[in-house]
């Protein structure tokens, strides 16, 4: 590819964001001439950076918190997830300059939890913190693979319920029973942005969790929060959240630069090198 190629992540914050660190090393490995930076941008002011993408050269964005599930309203076109999530975690620009909107988190995580650890799905319930586009994405790639009851806890009760449909596998649990959601569960996830840093911490009680769960926060930073500390004192299984980040970005680099990338220790070292 000949062409020098411009893309990035916007969130607010994105400070915290490590995309710009692996899609670099994903294009040095290539040699594709291109960049992919940061973009802070408010709640307020995604519709105006996002129609900006075209006119300033961009071939995408990856959207991260608070903006995947607005980002799905702004964008001229959905794929099937999409459109099924409502929800949005990368923007591309077609060549008329009309926006597309993907979701790769469902993918990411899917692949991160196989690739980490034993999960089979089917073995019981698993517990979801969070409604949120992640959430969303997640919690639809769960039930594909196979399971067959994801108890939603959300701290807007409402917004748990949403998810929820007469006959769905998806359940509704209230934010203040969620220590009751996690007994006979196989997975509890957290996808909120509780005990990222810099966020108040996730207060919640494993003491009906089963001791052989898996646990794994999409938070990555820090790697290790306090649910993953705690979960790995009374000897559960752990998952960190870094592995996710890498295997959602794949699609993401493959629509931005026209290659599909590896995920592999070189590019976990690379990003886990920032958390020096």
């Amino acid at each position: 590819m000949s062409a020098f190629r411009l893309a990035g992540v916007m969130g607010w914050p994105v400070g915290h964001s490590r995309s710009p660190v692996l899609h670099g090393h994903w294009l040095a490995r290539h040699g594709i001439a291109g960049a992919y930076v940061p973009l802070p941008v408010r709640p307020a002011d995604l519709e105006q950076a996002l129609r900006a993408l075209p006119v300033l050269g961009f071939a995408g964005v990856n959207l991260t918190v608070p903006h995947k599930e607005a980002g799905a309203r702004l964008v001229d076109h959905l794929d099937p997830a999409a459109a099924r999530l409502g929800s949005i975690n990368t923007v591309l620009v077609r060549p008329d300059g009309s926006l597309e909107g993907r979701s790769t988190d469902g993918y990411g995580f899917i692949r991160n939890l196989r690739e980490g650890t034993g999960w089979q799905p089917g073995r019981g319930a698993v517990a979801l913190l969070g409604a949120g586009g992640a959430a969303r994405a997640i919690a639809a790639a769960l039930i594909e693979a196979g399971e067959t009851e994801v108890r939603i806890a959300n701290r807007t009760d409402a917004k748990a319920a949403e998810l929820a449909a007469p006959g769905s596998a998806i359940k509704p649990w209230p934010w203040a029973e969620r220590g009751r959601a996690l007994a006979d569960c196989h997975l509890l996830i957290n996808t909120t942005s509780l005990g990222m840093t810099g966020q108040p911490p996730l207060e919640l009680d494993l003491a009906m969790l089963p001791g052989d769960a898996i646990v794994t926060d999409i938070v990555y930073v820090p790697l290790e929060t306090s649910l993953l500390a705690e979960a790995r004192r009374r000897g559960n299984p752990t998952l960190d959240g870094l592995g996710m980040l890498l295997h959602q970005a794949a699609p993401a680099f493959a629509g931005f630069f026209g290659t599909m990338p590896t995920v592999d220790a070189a590019l976990r070292m690379a990003v886990l090198a920032t958390f020096a």
